[in-house]
């Protein structure tokens, strides 16, 4: 089979990659000509991608996979294109379908009769058939159902590990009509591998959901779930501050029976997913208020760390304090709405004089994303804010002067930091050990 993904990004070129795995020649489409540059020579265009460099280099060297920027050409000589390109959205949810429009145009041009075309991007429901059919129709002349096919199958995938995830979540699809649904469910057990998962009802694999609206808010659904799920857990963690109990031993008894099932709070919430879906699907829903309340809160945890932080440090005014830590999540080198910024953000409010490091971070690249990067000057306070490795072992020594300490991620030992008012969210005294939380 011949297939086109567009948009060769952390998503899609490991989409492509195992594609090409499966014996099918692949054709990647990117408007980043870097990008086309880097995949052609089999290159990884980032790190941090569990097996891409390998899987990449041979599925080039085979002939299986190649790279281009000319979209419309490469969908004309594909049976299925597959779409990856981001979508972005403002504070408000409200999404910015500007790449994504230039994207379809350039499908629709190259669109041939008989075509599948799959929407992977997390999209608002009702955009598979409401914006994208339109346009591509238009814009190929084709009928959807009977020129071509359309199905919204949406990636659940975590970057650093999406070749272990593919194989293990199974794959929804949903079409803008019946024999949509079955090109994509077809397409897709041809392409991938499945673990097996003797926890689910179903047998693992491709599940058609229906519809290409069910589709979409399942993707919408199972992402607001978590960060609503993690909105409760920083609310109790702040009621436990409180009243001097250990959040994470709460947590850890509680999810000993089998219904309950509560994450873990910290001092943000970043990536490309869980702060956007939500507000994602507050745009098809504004009367969510549990949705929003929930955002709401895991947007206030920053400044509350903060707040942590002048309470066992004192006043912050002219108080240098490093941030450990620029990434979303440990060991990934992305800082998509990390909870750095409004960090930083807090800290200088208070009038601290705010500096950043990371492991995975050059100081020209934490500059570069408009962060003050610490070079190794005295610091008063510190906030844990990603949960490198690293920074389990990291203790006061490491940081001589430091007289706080804010671990908004429970990862520090509580062994290294004595002599220093250690805080941790949601437990009593700093007292909180990392180990209990994972």
């Amino acid at each position: 089979m011949r297939i086109c993904v567009v948009a060769l990004g952390k998503i899609g070129l490991p989409l492509a990659v195992q594609f090409a795995s499966k014996g099918h020649r692949v054709v990647g489409a990117d408007v980043d000509e870097r990008v086309v540059a880097d995949v052609s020579a089999g290159r990884e265009p980032f790190p941090g991608e569990d097996g891409l460099g390998r899987r990449l280099a041979a599925a080039v060297a085979d002939g299986r996979l190649a790279a281009t920027t000319d979209t419309a050409a490469a969908v004309a000589e594909s049976e299925a294109v597959v779409v990856v390109v981001p979508l972005f959205v403002d504070a408000a949810g409200v999404p910015d379908f500007g790449g994504m429009d230039a994207a379809t145009r350039s499908i629709a041009e190259g669109l041939r009769p008989g075509t599948l075309v799959s929407y992977e991007t997390t999209l608002p429901v009702g955009t598979t058939r409401n914006r994208w059919m339109p346009m591509l129709a238009d814009g190929s002349g084709l009928t959807a159902g009977a020129g071509f096919h359309l199905v919204f199958s949406p990636e659940r995938v975590l970057t650093g590990r999406v070749f272990a995830d593919l194989r293990r979540y199974p794959k929804l699809v949903g079409g803008v009509d019946d024999a949509s649904a079955r090109r994509g469910v077809a397409f897709y057990e041809q392409v991938l591998d499945f673990d097996e998962r003797p926890d689910l009802e179903r047998a693992n694999g491709v599940w058609d959901l229906g519809s290409a609206e069910a589709a979409e808010l399942a993707k919408l659904a199972e992402t607001t779930y978590r960060d609503v799920n993690i909105g409760l857990a920083n609310q109790f963690a702040r009621h436990a501050d409180a009243i001097g109990v250990d959040v994470a031993k709460v947590i850890e008894a509680c999810n000993t029976q089998p219904y309950s099932r509560i994450h873990r709070p910290g001092i943000a919430v970043g990536g490309h997913c869980i702060p956007i879906y939500p507000r994602m699907y507050l745009w098809n829903d504004p009367d969510a208020t549990i949705v929003r309340a929930a955002r709401d809160a895991n947007e206030a945890m920053p400044e509350y760390a903060v707040g942590l932080l002048a309470g066992a440090y004192g006043d912050l005014t002219g108080a240098a304090v490093l941030v450990l830590g620029a990434a979303y999540r440990g060991g990934v080198k992305e800082t998509a709405f990390s909870g750095v910024f409004p960090t930083v953000e807090a800290l200088r409010a208070r009038g601290a004089a705010p500096y950043v490091s990371d492991p995975m971070y050059t100081a020209e690249e934490l500059e570069g994303l408009g962060l003050p990067p610490h070079r190794g000057e005295p610091v008063a306070a510190a906030i844990v804010q990603a949960d490198h490795a690293e920074y389990r072992d990291l203790g006061a020594a490491d940081l001589p002067g430091v007289k706080a300490l804010v671990d908004g991620r429970r990862v520090t030992d509580p062994a290294g930091w004595r002599g220093v008012t250690r805080v941790v969210i949601g437990a009593p005294d700093g007292e909180g050990d990392a180990r209990t939380s994972r």
